[in-house]
C-alpha cells in the first residue's frame, strides 16, 4: 500500500506528497500529488538507478520522509508508508542510549569529546514544547565543557543550544528513535569529570583514549577495545538509574586556556566523528555535507557490506542497518535544509 498515514495508522486524505530525486548531477523535487480519501498516492516515472527517490509530506509544520524508493525496474516499490504525526506538548522523550567518546589531550592539552545520544519518542505524536522558551528535551553536560556544538545528527545544529550546564533541544521530536550528536572540549587539568543522569538510561557507553583514564559510577570495564582511525579506546558500558553520577578519572597535566579550548574543539571533535561507526557521523562539518555526498556514502556502505563473507565477524547486520538508517536520516535533513521540502 502506497499511502500517507498518521501515527495511529489512520489514512491522511488530501496530504500533499512531493517526490524528490537525489543524484550526482541534479537534485530536488520532481513531482507532487495529493493523497486520496484513503491516504493513497501514485507517481509514474522511469527510475534512474544512479539516483535516490524520496517521498515527503508536511504535517502540522513538520516535514516527514519515507524510506528511499527501490529503483530496480523488475521489482517496483509499491509498499511505501509515509508516516506523519500530529503534534502534542504532552508526552516525554527518553534516552535509549548515550555514547561518550573522549580523546587524549592533543599537544595543546585539549580533550575533544563527542557524544551520540539516541532519543526515543514512544508515543504516536511528535512532541513539541509548550512554548518557545522551553526546550523539548535537555541533558546535563559537564560544567567545565567548552565550545558546545551540534554534530551530524537528526536535528539542525541551530536547534541545539547550551543553557547553563545543559544541552537543550528546541525542535519537534517525531515518534521513534532520533540521534543527537554533541561535541565539545574539557580542560585537560581536570582530574575528574562528572556526568549526571536525571533519568534512567538502558545503555551508557564511555570510550576513553588515555590508558590511565578510568570510569567510576557503576559502568563495567569491557575486555575489548575500539579502534578509531588507528587510535585505541578502552570501553566502559552498562545501564544507569536516575540520579546516577558517572565520573571520568583522568590523568592530570597543565591547563590550557579556555579560549584556546574553544578554538580547538571543532577540529578535534571532527577527527573523532570521521572514524566512529556505526552510530557516529563520518562528516567533519555539516556545511560540507550535501545530498550527493550522502548518496555516495550510502553506496559505499552498501558495497562494503555486500563484499563481506557471511561468516565474517565484521559483517554486523545490525550495525550496517543502523548506520544506513542514520545516513538516510541525514539525507532527509540535508534535503530539508536545502529548501526542497514542501
Amino acid at each position: 500500500m502506497v499511502r500517507v498515514r498518521g501515527g495511529d495508522t489512520l489514512p491522511v486524505p488530501g496530504a500533499r506528497v512531493v517526490m524528490h530525486r537525489v543524484g550526482r548531477a541534479e537534485q530536488g523535487p520532481v513531482d507532487s500529488a495529493l493523497a486520496d480519501a484513503h491516504g493513497r498516492f501514485r507517481f509514474r516515472f522511469t527510475a534512474d538507478t544512479s539516483a535516490i527517490y524520496l517521498f515527503s509530506s508536511r504535517h502540522d509544520g513538520i516535514a516527514y520522509f519515507a524510506s528511499p524508493v527501490h529503483t530496480n525496474p523488475e521489482r517496483p516499490d509499491t509498499a511505501i508508508d509515509l508516516v506523519v504525526s500530529d503534534t502534542s506538548s504532552h508526552g516525554r522523550v527518553t534516552m535509549a542510549a548515550r555514547h561518550i567518546v573522549v580523546s587524549a589531550p592533543d599537544e595543546h592539552g585539549a580533550r575533544a569529546v563527542v557524544e551520540v545520544i539516541v532519543l526515543h519518542n514512544g508515543g504516536t505524536t511528535a512532541l513539541v514544547a509548550r512554548d518557545s522558551t522551553e526546550p523539548v528535551w535537555a541533558v546535563p553536560i559537564p560544567p567545565a565543557a567548552t565550545g558546545l556544538a551540534a554534530g551530524e545528527g537528526d536535528f539542525a545544529p541551530e536547534s541545539i543550544v547550551r543553557t547553563g550546564d545543559r544541552a537543550a533541544l528546541y525542535a519537534p521530536v517525531a515518534p521513534g528513535d532520533k540521534q543527537v550528536v554533541l561535541q565539545y572540549a574539557i580542560p585537560e587539568d581536570l582530574g575528574s569529570v562528572p556526568y549526571r543522569f536525571a533519568e534512567p538510561v538502558p545503555l551508557v557507553n564511555v570510550m576513553l583514549e588515555e590508558k590511565a583514564a578510568r570510569v567510576d559510577g557503576g559502568l563495567t570495564a569491557q575486555p575489548d577495545s575500539q579502534t578509531i582511525q588507528g587510535r585505541g579506546f578502552a570501553r566502559w558500558e552498562g545501564a544507569v538509574a536516575a540520579g546516577t553520577v558517572i565520573t571520568l578519572r583522568l590523568p592530570h597535566r597543565a591547563r590550557l586556556g579556555r579560549w584556546a579550548l574553544a578554538a580547538l574543539v571543532a577540529a578535534l571533535a571532527a577527527g573523532l566523528l570521521l572514524g566512529l561507526r556505526p552510530v557516529f557521523s563520518r562528516s567533519p562539518a555539516r556545511v560540507a555535507e550535501t545530498p550527493a555526498s550522502l548518496i555516495d556514502a550510502i553506496a559505499r556502505l552498501d558495497a562494503r557490506h555486500a563484499a563481506r563473507a557471511p561468516d565474517d565477524p565484521g559483517a554486523d547486520d545490525a550495525g550496517y542497518l543502523a548506520e544506513r538508517a542514520a545516513l538516510k536520516a541525514r539525507l532527509a535533513a540535508a534535503l530539508a535544509r536545502s529548501g526542497d521540502v514542501p
